[in-house]
């Protein structure tokens, strides 16, 4: 990696670091803590889907007018600010308004980081770029959890005030690391030109018109729903109310799930790097089929206690192996359709799908794991067949070159260019 692209990992690390530190306490926090209530913690965790959804449409544009850089010193700003104010609010108002702030600048930050990703990155190497981010923010979220539960007392609020402040402070970190980046030219629309000389549209008309976009865009929602949108939700209602398991083991599995991301990312790397990434997301779908049915086992299987909680615990691992195969295909593949004057539209509108399908999935998931055991099993057996099927008819509509990188001979940061509403372009010397 090059030196900007260093700083913008390390940075997004550190940033990942300081929201493992709050993330998994929140709840806690709000309701206990602050005695505001289990509706009022409902209501915060709620406002923070919310708050990116309100961003998240205005986010692109920005990027791609203003630069991702000046975009995300903004929000980590907004982070920093949100995150303290959380750390000392007291009532409900200023409980709801500190977590929309947070909320907004933790999710516009996602599409700026992308973005410079990409503009740090070739063709060639962006694939691992993307790889080395995922692992960096999990192992990042994976110490601040750790280290954030060796200080938190539900006696002393303080200590809560403590991990937000330190939660602050790697936004801020994070702000000024990205500051000192040096960025490479700012893209041009003559870049994304198609070979008949056409001027190409911008705007969010252009991305609907773009098929392959549209397809990835709900190919993405789809797994985002039977996988993310059921960690905290569905998959532990089940697991709790049907499986019986202990309350305390969904933190064994959410370690498990790290675990297997951290250990199995770059050994995953070198087996999908040269493979087409239809083929590897398809078959990642087959792989959460086959978590979800040892899922059902766990609550349906009418096996021992022991069998139950180890089979809830091998279905968080398989969610993981999932994950690390998902990190080099689907966000660089984004990249790849993108025009160059619209990769942080692009970047936005797929992280809007992401906040779409994790406010959607807790409120399918969550009734339906604790009340529908058995639909609620075959449901998500089901979508996970649909992310198979929906990534190999993707795979139709890729070029080779977006399809299987490794194809690219000559290193370029746009290879092939894909534009919204015409046939793919591929860029003179790309390809064999």
């Amino acid at each position: 990696m090059g030196a900007a692209l260093r700083r913008i990992q390390v940075g997004s690390a550190l940033s990942a670091f300081g929201l493992g530190f709050t993330v998994p306490y929140l709840y806690v926090y709000v309701a206990q803590v602050r005695d505001l209530g289990a509706g009022t913690a409902g209501v915060v965790l709620a406002v923070f889907a919310m708050a990116a959804l309100a961003v998240l449409p205005f986010t692109g544009r920005a990027i791609d007018r203003r630069g991702p850089l000046p975009v995300l010193i903004v929000a980590a700003a907004a982070a920093a600010v949100g995150a303290c104010a959380l750390g000392v609010s007291d009532g409900v108002t200023s409980t709801v308004l500190s977590a929309a702030v947070l909320g907004a600048g933790t999710a516009v930050m996602q599409p700026a980081l992308a973005t410079m990703l990409v503009w740090c990155s070739s063709a060639a190497t962006r694939t691992r770029a993307f790889a080395m981010q995922f692992f960096l923010q999990n192992l990042g979220l994976g110490i601040g959890g750790l280290v954030g539960g060796q200080l938190v007392d539900v006696d002393r609020p303080s200590s809560f005030t403590l991990l937000f402040l330190i939660e602050a402070a790697m936004f801020l970190v994070l702000g000024v690391v990205a500051a000192t980046v040096r960025m490479p030219r700012v893209p041009s629309l003559t870049d994304a030109v198609p070979g008949d000389g056409t001027e190409p549209r911008a705007g969010l008309r252009a991305l609907l018109s773009h098929k392959a976009m549209v397809q990835l865009c709900v190919l993405g929602f789809v797994i985002f729903f039977a996988c993310y949108g059921q960690f905290e939700s569905g998959l532990a209602a089940y697991g709790t109310e049907s499986a019986g398991i202990d309350p305390s083991t969904l933190g064994i599995a959410l370690a498990a799930n790290t675990a297997v991301i951290v250990a199995a990312q770059f050994v995953v790397l070198r087996l999908v790097e040269r493979r087409r990434r239809s083929r590897v997301i398809a078959w990642v779908g087959l792989i959460w089929a086959f978590a979800w049915i040892v899922a059902g086992y766990a609550g349906l299987g009418h096996g021992s206690q022991t069998m139950a909680t180890a089979a809830m615990i091998s279905t968080y691992a398989l969610f993981g192996l999932g994950e690390a195969m998902l990190s080099p295909t689907v966000a660089p593949l984004v990249a790849d359709l993108a025009p160059e004057a619209m990769v942080g539209q692009y970047n936005s509108a797929f992280a809007l799908v992401k906040q779409l399908a994790l406010a959607v999935g807790p409120a399918v998931g969550g009734p339906m794991g604790a009340a529908l055991p058995g639909p609620y099993i075959v449901t998500f057996v089901l979508f996970s067949l649909g992310i198979t099927v929906l990534a190999l008819k993707l795979g139709r509509r890729l070029t080779p070159v977006q399809d299987k990188p490794s194809l690219a001979t000559v290193p370029s940061r746009v290879v092939a260019v894909s534009m919204p509403g015409s046939e793919p372009v591929t860029v003179p010397g790309a390809l064999r």
